[in-house]
């Protein structure tokens, strides 16, 4: 009778094995997607962040300078646009190197996906609050230029719309985020 359940047991974990690993594979290039996913529009917020910014504050600096402008908004905002550049370059450095800590098992890309995701929400919740300072330094920059009423006021329904908009990518981010942490905590709780 022993013999007998022991048997029944190891035919048990022989028959149920071969499953686990096929969903457990399957699951695992699922999460690469994922992962890559993540990775590969991170990328492509981090450089548009980096190029765009730093790119917008040297034309802003060599216009002004050019002009021999006087209005300092115009500068201050050159200068925002070139800190906001170096912070998304220092980030970018700081994610790469975090990056390399995470092993390549299942767990361990699903952990490295959810960082990613994390990292990506937090950057866009960034570039959503960015437009606030910079609408308001080139409005400020436009009445100390003397420029007229209703350009400022497209240029303020532009940047109302800039925002929403932002808003919609920025859910959107959050709803892949929180995909990975519900399959992570389901993987929890099947051990």
């Amino acid at each position: 009778m022993m013999e007998f359940e022991e048997l029944q047991q190891i035919w048990n974990s022989q028959n149920s094995k071969p499953m686990y690993a096929l969903n457990e594979d399957a699951l695992h290039r699922r999460i690469d997607t994922k992962k890559n996913q993540a990775s590969h529009i991170t990328n492509i917020s981090e450089l548009l962040g980096i190029i765009a910014n730093a790119c917008s504050g040297i034309f802003i600096v060599g216009m002004n300078l050019y002009n021999r402008s006087q209005n300092i908004f115009l500068y201050a905002m050159a200068a925002w646009m070139l800190g906001t550049s170096f912070y998304f370059l220092v980030s970018r450095i700081r994610r790469k190197k975090t990056g390399n800590q995470f092993d390549r098992s299942l767990r361990g890309d699903l952990a490295y996906a959810i960082s990613m995701s994390t990292y990506q929400v937090r950057i866009s919740l960034l570039m959503r609050w960015n437009i606030l300072p910079i609408a308001i330094l080139i409005l400020l920059g436009m009445w100390d230029g003397g420029k007229s009423i209703m350009l400022a006021a497209v240029l303020l329904l532009f940047f109302v719309l800039v925002y929403f908009a932002s808003g919609w990518e920025h859910n959107i981010y959050k709803s892949r985020k929180r995909e990975l942490e519900t399959l992570q905590s389901r993987l929890d709780s099947a051990n």
